[in-house]
């Protein structure tokens, strides 16, 4: 085996360990989030802001930004010249039993002058395609945040209605006890015990389910922020629009969605003449300078008298040239060909819009009504849940005097796990809720939040490569 294919052994040994690892990391640092938790507080704000620095999803977004500033350099260097170096060196014998050597190096310099408006158009599709990019970035910016939203809410859900399962599991092993003790002095049947027994394995099932549920969302949380989650809060509502007239009005302005479909359909119609350029003439100058040499070639002179030999000086030549290029014909058609299939194109942009924002208005008014329905759910939760208490408590009282059932205990206990379990429900999703309509109307952003990080700027990047003639040195974030 080579040392080289030892070395790639061993890099791929390592790679698949390293990831081994990281992934037992991960399911460690799960499995210790879920059983003991973390002694720190985590709010809804330090996530998203962990989620903001940190998550590659929205890092890969970043550097995707940074390859589309690119296109506007290259779009630009249809105005800067073209510069060339060639040389030749040639040997050969002559008949003669010579030995000569030619050479010539020479410098060309094309500069365009006109390319039928195609660096122009070309240019402004270019700038376009960075305008909808950075609405893109903001869009996934949105979505990682919006995620981060989500999993923060299933944690904090996820550990209330694990605790409340084992409350149920308490109750209704305490059930069980009093049924065997009662069936053990005759006031119960079997059947009454096996009751007691059928609802405490249900509700075991309950529980392991409601572990399992939240080991899923640890893990999710993990996998946006890079940190397992400590102690949670239940955050405040975010401000939403007072009417869904305003939000939807707030969604034609901002949302990211619309927007970078917008800038697409204005590069679409660039495009167009782009490809309408290719028709026109073409018109550049061409500066060339070049020097020329028969290495070791003589000829005579007459020097005092006598002959004498002599090298050749170098032949050295300038040029400076006009070129215009008028196309009558070319490439067989293929040129009207690219100009219908730039309109078509521009055509399937302009109709996306509309598309793109019937969709938006369906998720605005989506997240609106779920926003305001949930806050009448949460109501008649807590009256349910009240009630259900209460109905509970008298059952029992009614049970020891021994005018209500075993049945209608468990009944009662299952009604009082449902309540509680629709209110936690439903307060997670009222808050999941708020922040999604504010991603639908494009508010939910670090900036609009209010985030405590550094805000990234893509115009820092925009800025510094524009303009650029030289180097291919980058900033990357790995």
């Amino acid at each position: 085996m080579t040392s080289s294919g030892r070395f790639d052994r061993y890099g791929e040994w390592m790679t698949r360990n390293s990831v081994r690892g990281l992934l037992l990391g991960v399911a460690l640092s799960a499995s210790t989030a879920l059983s003991a938790g973390s002694a720190l507080a985590d709010s809804l704000s330090t996530a998203m802001e962990k989620a903001y620095s940190t998550n590659p999803t929205l890092n890969s977004a970043r550097a995707g930004q940074r390859a589309t500033d690119e296109q506007v350099p290259q779009a630009l260097s249809g105005w800067r010249p073209d510069v060339t170096v060639n040389g030749t060196l040639m040997t050969s014998d002559t008949q003669k039993s010579e030995h000569v050597e030619d050479g010539d190096v020479n410098i060309v310099l094309t500069q365009p002058l006109f390319r039928g408006f195609r660096t122009v158009e070309g240019t402004k599709a270019a700038e376009a395609r960075v305008d909808a990019g950075r609405q893109n970035l903001l869009q996934v910016e949105q979505e990682v945040l919006f995620n981060v939203v989500q999993a923060y809410m299933d944690v904090y859900a996820g550990r209330q209605l694990v605790a409340l399962q084992k409350q149920n599991v308490a109750a209704l092993q305490g059930q069980l006890k009093a049924s065997n003790e009662r069936f053990a002095v005759g006031e119960i049947t079997r059947t009454d015990v096996a009751q007691s027994r059928a609802s405490l394995a249900a509700a075991k099932t309950q529980l392991v389910t409601a572990e399992t549920n939240l080991a899923t969302s640890v893990a999710t949380y993990m996998q946006m922020t890079g940190d397992e989650p400590g102690k949670l809060n239940y955050p405040k509502y975010n401000k939403v629009p007072k009417s869904l007239k305003s939000a939807l009005q707030i969604a034609g302005e901002t949302n990211p969605q619309i927007l970078a479909q917008a800038f697409v359909e204005a590069a679409a119609n660039f495009d167009v003449n782009v490809a309408r350029g290719s028709l026109l003439p073409e018109a550049y100058l061409q500066a060339r300078a070049g020097v020329s040499d028969t290495f070791g070639d003589k000829t005579t002179i007459i020097k005092n008298g006598k002959p004498v030999q002599v090298g050749i000086d170098p032949l050295r030549s300038t040029s400076l040239s006009a070129n215009i290029t008028i196309p009558l014909y070319s490439n067989g058609g293929s040129v009207y060909s690219s100009v219908r299939q730039a309109k078509q194109l521009a055509s399937q942009r302009r109709i996306q819009v509309i598309e793109g924002a019937r969709a938006v208005r369906k998720a605005v008014a989506e997240a609106w009504n779920a926003y305001v329905a949930y806050a009448d759910i949460i109501a008649n939760a807590k009256t349910q849940v009240s009630a259900a208490q209460l109905a509970l408590s008298g059952v029992q009282q009614e049970y020891q005097a021994g005018t209500r059932t075993t049945l209608d205990v468990l009944n009662a206990q299952r009604d009082l796990v449902v309540a509680k379990t629709t209110l936690v429900n439903a307060e997670k999703n009222r808050v999941v809720a708020s922040y999604q309509l504010m991603a639908a109307i494009g508010h939910l952003t670090a900036n609009d939040l209010n985030l405590n990080v550094a805000i990234y700027d893509p115009s820092e990047n925009y800025n510094r490569v524009r303009n650029k003639w030289f180097g291919s040195d980058v900033e990357t974030v790995e």
